[in-house]
Parts: C-alpha cells; sequence; structure tokens
C-alpha cells in the first residue's frame, strides 16, 4: 500500500514537473529570438581570420612534444608537419586548421589534442577606394604587441578621406572560411562624434575598403571631419576657383602653414608664393584671397560646386548670412582642392542690407572711389568698405570755393559691363540715404561740376582769352 501511495505521488509529481517544464517551453518559444549581428558588429579575431602564407603559427601536440613547434605557412599554402609532410591550411580559420591537422594525426596518435596559436601574422594587402586621397593598394604590417591594423590605419596611410566622403557608410569586404565574403558597414560618424571605439574595424589581409561619396553634404559632418585625423593632410597645398561678386576672381593656391615665398607643389605645378595661413582653407578665407565681396554679392545663395572622386558633380548651397548675423559656423564650408565658389549677384539689395554686409570681415578693409572736379583734394582717395558718399566727398577734403554744392555725379561700373551714371542732391549733413548718400563702391566716380558763377567766369575767360593775348602788344605798339 505503501509503494502504490509512492508510486501515485511520483506520477503525480512528474506530471507536475512535465507541466511546468511544458509551460517553461512555452514562454521560451514566446521570447523574441535574439537579433542578428549587425554589419557593424566586429567578430574575435581568431574567429575571422584565415591562415595564409608568411603565417607564423605554433603547434601543440598534447603528449607528443616531438610533434610540436612552429611553422611558417609556405608560399604553396602549406606547413610541414613531423611525420606527415605537408598539408594545406591555407583559407582555414585557426580552429579549422586544428581540426586539419588533428585528422592528419589520427593514423599516428590515438584521440590527437591539437592547438594551434598565430605567433607572428602575416602582412596585409589591404585595398582602398573611393573618397580618399590616395586610393590603392597598401601593405601594413601588424605591430610589435601583435595588434593588428585597423580601418583608421588604413584611411591614415592612404592619405584621409576627402571631404565627399560618406562617413555613415565605409565599407569593408572581407573573405571568410568557405570562400564566402562578407560586407562589414562601419559608421564613422560615431568614431568621431562619440568615440565608438567598435567603428574602428581591426583589418585581415585581403580586405577592400570602399568609402563612398555622400549624397548630400552635411556641412557639420564635413566640418567635424575636417577637423579629425581621418582627414586629408591639413598642411598640402590645395587650388580653388573663386568667381562672382568679388573683388579678385580667379584662381587661388593655398597652403597651410607654408614657409614664406617658399615654392609649393599644387597638384602636378609648382607655384612659388602660394598663399599661406594657419589651419585650413575655408569659403570666408577664399574670399577674403580673392579680396574679399562686393557690395551687390548675395551671399544667402553662394554655391561651392564640387568633383567627387567618382566624377560626379556636387552643388553645395551655403547661407553666409547665417554665418555672418547668427555665428552659424557650418556655413564656412571646409574646401578641397578643386573646388568653384560661386558668389551671385543680388537681385534686390536695400542700403540697410548693403552697409551691413560691407561692415563685416568678409568685404574688403578698403577701397578706392575717384572724386574729381571742383574738391579740395580731387583724385583717388582709398576709405573704408562701407563708406558712404559724404563720407568719400569729405576724405577729398569737401567742395572747394567753385563747386556747384547742389548736385554731384556717380558714376559706376556695373558688373555686367554697363555704367549707370546718377546725379545726387547732396547735403553734407545727410545720415545714409539710398537717394541722396548711398553707399560707395569700389572704382566709383564722384564728378563736382563747378557752380553756375564759376562756368561763367571760365566761359567768359574763354572768350576773352584772345583779347587778354592781344592786349600786351597792342599796349607795346602805344
Amino acid at each position: 500500500m505503501t509503494s502504490v501511495s509512492t508510486l501515485t505521488r511520483l506520477v503525480v509529481a512528474g506530471i507536475v514537473l512535465g507541466t511546468v517544464f511544458a509551460n517553461a517551453k512555452t514562454v521560451i518559444a514566446n521570447v523574441a529570438p535574439l537579433p542578428e549581428p549587425t554589419s557593424t558588429s566586429v567578430t574575435s579575431p581568431n574567429d575571422v581570420y584565415l591562415l595564409g602564407p608568411g603565417d607564423l603559427i605554433g603547434i601543440d601536440v598534447f603528449n607528443v612534444p616531438e610533434y610540436a613547434g612552429e611553422q611558417r605557412v609556405l608560399a604553396n599554402g602549406k606547413v610541414n608537419l613531423p611525420a606527415i609532410g605537408q598539408l594545406a591550411i591555407a583559407g582555414l580559420t585557426i580552429p579549422q586548421a586544428e581540426q586539419a591537422i588533428s585528422n592528419a594525426y589520427s593514423a599516428n596518435v590515438r584521440y590527437p589534442r591539437i592547438t594551434v596559436s598565430l605567433l607572428t601574422p602575416r602582412q596585409l594587402r589591404i585595398a582602398i577606394t573611393g573618397e580618399i586621397h590616395q586610393p590603392g593598394v597598401y601593405t601594413i604590417s601588424v605591430d610589435e604587441t601583435g595588434q593588428f591594423p585597423t580601418l583608421v590605419d588604413a584611411i591614415q596611410l592612404a592619405g584621409g578621406m576627402t571631404q565627399s566622403a560618406n562617413l555613415e557608410q565605409v565599407q569593408v569586404q572581407r573573405n571568410v572560411e568557405n570562400g564566402n565574403t562578407q560586407n562589414v558597414v562601419s559608421n564613422l560618424s560615431m568614431l568621431i562624434g562619440q568615440g565608438d571605439l567598435l567603428q574602428n574595424i581591426p583589418l585581415r589581409d585581403g580586405d577592400s575598403i570602399t568609402i563612398s561619396q555622400a549624397s548630400a553634404i552635411d556641412l557639420r559632418a564635413s566640418n567635424q571631419l575636417a577637423v579629425s585625423n581621418l582627414a586629408t593632410d591639413e598642411e598640402e597645398a590645395i587650388s580653388v576657383v573663386v568667381v562672382g561678386e568679388v573683388f579678385r576672381p580667379g584662381t587661388y593656391n593655398y597652403a597651410s602653414r607654408s614657409a614664406s615665398n617658399q615654392s609649393v607643389t599644387v597638384g602636378n605645378d609648382t607655384t612659388a608664393n602660394t598663399v599661406q595661413q594657419p589651419g585650413r582653407l575655408t569659403v570666408t578665407r577664399a574670399l577674403r584671397l580673392a579680396g574679399g565681396i562686393k557690395p551687390l554679392a548675395d551671399l544667402h545663395r553662394v554655391e561651392v560646386k564640387r568633383t567627387a572622386r567618382s566624377g560626379d558633380s556636387q552643388t553645395i548651397s551655403l547661407d553666409l548670412w547665417q554665418l555672418v548675423e547668427a555665428g552659424e559656423n557650418s556655413q564656412d564650408l571646409v574646401l578641397q582642392a578643386g573646388d568653384t565658389i560661386v558668389v551671385p549677384t543680388a537681385v534686390a539689395a536695400n542700403p540697410e542690407q548693403i552697409s551691413r554686409l560691407t561692415a563685416t570681415n568678409l568685404s574688403p578693409d578698403t577701397i578706392s572711389v575717384n572724386v574729381v572736379g571742383e574738391v579740395e583734394q580731387p583724385g583717388t582717395v582709398t576709405v573704408a568698405a562701407n563708406t558712404t558718399l559724404n563720407q568719400a566727398m569729405l576724405a577729398a577734403g569737401g567742395f572747394n570755393r567753385r563747386a556747384k554744392e547742389e548736385t554731384v555725379e556717380l558714376i559706376r561700373l556695373n558688373p555686367n559691363g554697363t555704367v549707370t551714371r546718377r546725379v545726387i542732391e547732396i547735403d553734407l549733413a545727410q545720415g545714409l540715404d539710398a537717394e541722396n548718400n548711398p553707399i560707395v563702391q569700389h572704382n566709383d566716380i564722384v564728378v563736382v561740376d563747378p557752380s553756375t558763377a564759376a562756368s561763367f567766369a571760365d566761359n567768359l575767360g574763354v572768350l576773352l582769352s584772345p583779347f587778354l593775348q592781344i592786349l600786351p602788344i597792342l599796349n607795346f605798339a602805344n
């Protein structure tokens, strides 16, 4: 009776435990499966390292020391094993090599236990293409501590990334076991901005790095790249073109921290007296190299035209008013070799805007204005860029006693080649005014005519001049 009762309890307990485990299994089944590793995940180096010619490996055969030792993988991808001969291991991972050697020794050793260690990895041959300064194939050695070179090491060795690079989609194509390939994507903006070292992928022999072109230039990301050690060499001379509403449009060569008057190589040409300043060349620096912007420059629609490594053209739109008015430094784009800056002409510009524009450091410090006619010091005067007509007149000494003080004529050469002539009613006590006291521009001509009385006197002098010339003769005859 007792044994039956015990048996019954055991059966009941079994049913209960079975129910518990069944329920537990149901709960586990309802848990979402672990996500697949993302393309940015980094696996253990031993799991992804494929052995190849040049690798120095250590082979340990448990309890058979005469079979142990160091072996160099030969050019044919094989190693020489004691009592076995040559065995091909190229293209195998270390665990796969252990299994292959174990299989080879199974006829000589009962239950062989093999341990393979990578003592000195071979040199790595890495290909890097895309938005990189010097694309090509590079040979990189593993350092003395056995650390493999990383993605950043390869980028720096190839001269750094261009400003057109897509930092978020740097691809590494890798050969893995069984002849397969693996694509790993690294987001280097997370490395630069957040210090995420997982994005700095350790490289393997045969890796191919592709740095794609950004579909649209992110100004903040571009400037972030420029101040990092992933960008091109800051001290390398570059050549850019500046056109539009600047005083000296043309091509400019720039070298950061280049010695004064030293010849600097720009592309394939050696150019003496290349402009040199500390730091990288930005849009505002380039505008100042080109003499500064003109008063009619449209800072809202400045464009940088760039050619990517692929040959595709990119147009980057900038609003430099955000930089001037709000201090938005991201608008001051870092330039790269071959960039063209286009400064368009403003469709309509009011005097206040022109005054604010000419007061910025994007305008030249001084301009030249020609004041001719009835002033105390006629000729060319050098004045500040935001000088008004009245101030230019005072710089020339003001009206002389013969001047017609009611009006002056302002002559201006327009960007399209036409000439504008305006008669302005002048009041030297007038503040800034578009009609009566406008901002003068570089090479403007201000003409001050003589007064009516002075003109009459001049004309009378012309009429009387012949008689005045013969008057001494008549006096002599008398």
